[in-house]
């Protein structure tokens, strides 16, 4: 019964760990359609970070996918019970001290705000990566849209199933007219002044 659960009190706070890191910690959330370039993207972002120093992981539909919530379906429901996982968990290692990466397509914006409910607007960062279905059909390079179109695949998100485009992204990457190298500084010049502690 949730009545029963009683969170303890531990003496080590999220700003203890914020310091010992010598950085803040957030969430980058990456959004786009199946093949758009999230998860490249996410990447180089991630290796620039930790070539600085700073604490990071890195959420990726994939490795969820096969771990915990491998009992998931792509079905509208399952959809957002796999976010609310996800945010659920990232907010934990936000609360770690780390600088959390997470591509997923999430496709429905209410989800979205959800993860915004649960990390606190101060802590989550919204990354549109912005790349046509049909850009992202040519890449294929999962062979995902060949099954969907084959019918081999049912709530294929931009085939079968909706994306919601985000509305006010804090950072929109256009990958059919940007690199990877340019959106990724972009991402880099965005949120450093967000990794200064703001006791220091």
């Amino acid at each position: 019964m949730k009545e029963n659960i009683i969170p303890h009190d531990y003496q080590i706070s999220v700003e203890d760990r914020r310091n010992s890191n010598q950085h803040n910690s957030f969430l980058l959330w990456f959004t786009g359609l199946s093949g758009s370039g999230k998860s490249t993207i996410a990447n180089v972002v991630e290796q620039q970070l930790f070539k600085s120093g700073i604490k990071t992981y890195t959420l990726d539909g994939d490795n969820i996918r096969k771990g915990l919530n491998n009992d998931l379906t792509f079905s509208p429901e399952d959809r957002t019970e796999n976010i609310r996982r996800i945010a659920e968990a990232a907010n934990l290692m936000v609360d770690a001290g780390l600088v959390v990466l997470a591509a997923f397509v999430s496709p429905y914006k209410k989800d979205r705000e959800n993860i915004k409910r649960i990390l606190k607007d101060v802590n989550f960062v919204e990354i549109f990566i912005n790349t046509s279905v049909e850009e992202c059909e040519r890449r294929d390079v999962k062979g995902l849209y060949k099954k969907a179109r084959a019918g081999e695949i049912k709530n294929m998100t931009g085939i079968s199933a909706p994306y919601e485009t985000p509305e006010n992204p804090d950072i929109e990457i256009l990958t059919e007219n940007e690199s990877v190298e340019a959106a990724a500084q972009r991402i880099i010049d965005y949120i450093t002044p967000k990794l200064q502690l703001t006791n220091e």
